[in-house]
């Protein structure tokens, strides 16, 4: 009997699907490429064919120009050589997808990058009990246990109405995580207008497109430190000190991130108001979620492999480590 995935082979560049003749989320331009999410260690231009869901094709888009690309929609069942494939709501980021995969009679899952919190501006992960199970481990130890979200945004919120004479900058990954942010802080009946950094005007505009609801959003650029008193500001994790945080008021430095958890992580980045919002799945998720899936095997493909191995071990799952290379965590 052939071994479990005999027909998956993980290559330092990526997964390749043998009786499909594709490649999931490659780090090299191929000639089929599955995609699970829009993220740029995930989602790279190049590829000569590339099979997504229409919001991750829009992303790709918007970052690298046209894409010759096959938009699947969630649960739709197609067949590629002689896979059947469906995509499936991973709950990271708009459009973001587990890849479940059948061939004769094994089903094999991709999670991609996911996590089980609720998030306003993208589709909630659906389980797909399979044979192997291929997760991430990104916040793959103990240590990492995420708050819920409502409390660090109360905190937020607090810190902003505190001092009205200062802005509130939040440094947050510009594709999803800002998103994110300013849907909840709506969500916390905070309609105030937010301003933002020109980097994540294209993407706001974009998930506003596919219907998630920003509010007001102003760009930063142009406007006073006296009309920025008292507000949010959004930005990518790189401009919370450099040249372009000057113009704002007085700027509480805050970044929000599931590294804020380690607190030398928020003094390397000058970090006054650390942020525990993650869009990854803390470790009680990554176990709850192989205990719900009952796969025969796991596979690690990236993160803290080593713990979320032995886990595995320690609960009669056979797990291995898949050691591809090219995906960054830095800004979760």
């Amino acid at each position: 009997m052939a071994r479990l995935g005999s027909w998956i082979k993980a290559q330092p560049e990526g997964i390749y699907v043998e009786p499909a003749d594709a490649w999931i989320d490659p780090s090299r331009p191929k000639a089929r490429a599955w995609v699970t999410h829009g993220h740029g260690d995930h989602a790279r231009g190049g590829h000569g064919a590339v099979l997504a869901t229409p919001e991750t094709l829009a992303i790709m888009e918007c970052r690298y120009g046209p894409q010759a690309g096959q938009a699947i929609a969630y649960d739709e069942a197609i067949r590629v050589g002689e896979v059947d494939v469906r995509f499936v709501p991973a709950g990271h980021v708009l459009g973001s997808a587990q890849i479940a995969m059948e061939y004769r009679g094994e089903r094999i899952v991709v999670s991609g990058d996911y996590k089980r919190r609720p998030d306003p501006t993208c589709a909630c992960f659906v389980p797909v009990p399979c044979d192997v199970f291929i997760t991430e481990a990104t916040f793959g130890l103990p240590v990492f246990r995420h708050p819920d979200i409502g409390s660090e945004i109360d905190r937020l919120l607090h810190r902003l109405h505190s001092d009205p004479s200062r802005c509130v900058l939040v440094g947050a990954y510009a594709l999803g995580k800002a998103q994110r942010i300013i849907a909840e802080v709506r969500a916390r009946g905070h309609h105030y207008p937010i301003y933002f950094h020109g980097a994540i005007e294209r993407l706001n505009q974009l998930y506003e497109s596919f219907g998630v609801e920003l509010g007001e959003l102003r760009p930063a650029s142009g406007a006073t430190k006296a009309e920025m008193a008292g507000h949010i500001v959004i930005a990518p994790p790189g401009a919370l000190n450099d040249r372009w945080s000057r113009r704002l008021p007085d700027p509480v430095t805050a970044m929000a991130s599931g590294w804020m958890r380690i607190r030398q992580r928020a003094r390397q980045r000058n970090v006054e108001l650390p942020l525990i919002i993650s869009d990854h799945a803390d470790w009680d998720e990554l176990t709850m979620t192989i205990r719900e899936l009952e796969p025969s095997e796991v596979w690690i493909t990236h993160g803290r492999e080593e713990a979320l191995k032995h886990w595995c071990m320690m609960h009669q799952i056979k797990a291995c480590e898949l050691n591809l290379v090219g995906y960054e965590d830095e800004d979760d």
